[in-house]
């Protein structure tokens, strides 16, 4: 009896020391039958804690908690042992979205048994949406960037993970349209499966059906063998098809069928085959030009396109430039074994002047050729390739412009010259008004270089939202 009240007293405190815990918890048996719920775990996910004890976690949460990160979807493995931890977006009961971050651990018994197990998980739905408000997130699923269009791309992809829905990503290239799609799939409920890119453009038309749905053996000459095509290795996975507005017409009624029907058939193949998997599109090309072109099919881009995403180029989003090359610069730390040099003040306003046609993938290769051909501790506008140097020359030569107007020429107004080099919060605010809260403007105004103006915005709030309302 005495042994009984023991035990019954050590469940019950250790249920008050898992209930005050800020984070929630949730344990389970080797068949996925629950024994611990805290109170925590009831405010996240809005079920009650005597709605779950001792009930299948599947069940209870009608898809599995973890989507297709569970480990325990076809039964315990038998490899699970260690610790595990991702982001994760949930559905709570009544409908409302949760970021988590979640750490899934086995329970080890002392003889190494394998009991069960625990995870544990913290809600931070509100910071993330506060620091989006506030515009404080510089990176986000490894996408950098505190310009506002990519905090709200940020809250996209956030939002869309939740949901099994074709997802379209549209932008120019080099802008980072395949981080996006794995950015998605990571924090979605397939992240636990293949993310598998196919480029439709680069595949051969005459074999495009082939590498996308596989084929049989004698289907063809040459084929050999059965071969499974990227739709089934992408099971329980996401499948991007990159550049999809270059699939040729029959290749396009195919996917508009599995898209219909979420079966394909291979290739010289009569079964109908069917996988789980999650379709993100993406394209340089405006594909509603391409529908009114008769190259892409009407009924298939309103399949592709139910979330639809656009990723701005490099020259609408300037002011990240300083953000990203520090990144690259960071990368490139990380994969030397030598030190790696810093941008010189000079070199970064070329960097602002420059229009970027080749967007974030350019960036990243001017700063891999910099910091080869740097040879101190600075890269300076010697160490830039060519084309960054002589945009500066041709913009300073003449009323150059690009699509989006940044490189045109703004006078140098007489009542700011002697402000060159030096600014004030005044100086800058009258700048700022004149060019309608253009920065690129403002700074040639102003007399300064591009990113001495930005350095100087980021230090005053108040002059980072004046320009942003202007």
């Amino acid at each position: 009896m005495k042994d009984l009240t023991h035990t019954l007293l050590d469940h019950e405190n250790l249920n008050l020391v898992l209930d005050s815990l800020k984070l929630g918890i949730i344990a389970h048996t080797p068949d996925r039958i629950i024994t611990v719920f805290n109170k925590e775990a009831e405010r996240i996910t809005g079920y009650f804690k005597k709605e779950v004890l001792g009930k299948d976690c599947h069940i209870v949460f009608e898809s599995p908690f973890c989507g297709g990160k569970c480990s325990f979807c076809d039964g315990p493995p038998e490899c699970f042992s260690g610790t595990k931890e991702y982001p994760l977006n949930i559905l709570a009961k009544d409908g409302s979205t949760h970021q988590l971050e979640m750490t899934v651990s086995a329970i080890i018994s002392q003889d190494n048994g394998f009991k069960g197990v625990l995870a544990s998980f913290r809600d931070v739905t509100e910071t993330f949406n506060l620091s989006l408000k506030a515009e404080n997130i510089s990176s986000f699923a490894g996408i950098i960037g505190k310009d506002k269009t990519m905090q709200d791309i940020f809250r996209q992809i956030r939002d869309v993970a939740l949901y099994n829905y074709p997802v379209h990503i549209s932008g120019d290239t080099g802008t980072g349209k395949e981080r996006v799609a794995y950015a998605i799939h990571d924090i979605s409920a397939y992240g636990n499966g293949a993310f598998v890119p196919v480029n439709c453009g680069a595949i051969p038309e005459g074999i495009v059906e082939s590498e996308l749905f596989g084929h049989v053996k004698g289907a063809f000459s040459g084929a050999i063998k059965d071969r499974k095509g990227r739709f089934e290795l992408a099971h329980k996975g996401t499948l991007l098809l990159d550049e999809v507005a270059d699939l040729p017409l029959k290749t396009q009624v195919k996917l508009l069928r599995f898209l219909q029907e979420g079966t394909f058939e291979k290739v010289g193949g009569e079964k109908k085959v069917s996988v789980d998997v999650r379709i993100i599109s993406a394209a340089n090309k405006n594909l509603r030009d391409e529908v009114k072109a008769g190259r892409f099919r009407e009924d298939l881009f309103y399949r592709l396109n139910v979330i639809p995403i656009h990723l701005p180029p490099l020259r609408q989003r300037k002011s990240d430039i300083p953000l990203l090359a520090a990144h690259f610069l960071k990368e490139a730390e990380q994969e030397s074994s030598n030190p790696v040099p810093e941008l010189s003040g000079e070199s970064l306003d070329l960097l602002l002047d420059y229009h970027w046609p080749g967007n974030v993938r350019e960036l990243k290769n001017v700063i891999q050729f910099s910091v080869v051909r740097s040879r101190g501790n600075k890269i300076l506008p010697s160490d830039l390739p060519l084309e960054i140097t002589q945009g500066r020359n041709l913009m300073l030569r003449s009323p150059a412009t690009d699509p989006a107007g940044s490189m045109e020429r703004y006078p140098v107004q007489p009542e700011t010259m002697p402000l060159k080099g030096k600014l004030d919060l005044e100086s800058v605010k009258i700048a700022l008004k004149k060019t309608g809260g253009n920065k690129s403007k403002a700074a040639r105004v102003l007399g300064v270089g591009r990113a001495t103006l930005y350095r100087f915005l980021t230090q005053y709030e108040e002059l980072k939202h004046y320009a942003d309302q202007v």
